[in-house]
């Protein structure tokens, strides 16, 4: 699908939330923290992260719930922002990450 500007469209199969937590990155055994900017069920975006390898492991506390650790691939880089894809979640963690979306789904 193009725009009428002749630009791809990205389509989404999962809708995103605004999310303003801080997510903490180990990259290269490196420990970064990030400010998170949305959130979905397959990923989320990363605000004000330097240059990092494509693979990552991230810890996301989801408020009110637990915290959850996988694994992430940078799918899209702008400036000042980072798209992640999950690599894998766990039902417990997926569970998890639909209770804090569900409520804030449009």
């Amino acid at each position: 699908m193009l725009e009428l500007s002749g630009t791809p469209v990205v389509q989404r199969y999962h809708p995103r939330v605004e999310a303003t937590f801080m997510v903490k990155l180990l990259v290269n055994g490196r420990n970064l923290v990030a400010k998170a900017k949305d959130l979905s069920m397959a990923g989320l975006c990363l605000l004000g992260v330097p240059a990092i390898t494509d693979q990552l492991t991230l810890s996301l506390p989801l408020p009110g719930d637990r915290e959850i650790t996988t694994k992430a691939t940078v799918k899209r880089r702008s400036p000042g922002m980072i798209g992640l894809e999950f690599d894998q979640l766990d039902w417990d963690d997926m569970f998890a990450l639909a209770r804090y979306l569900n409520p804030r789904l449009p």
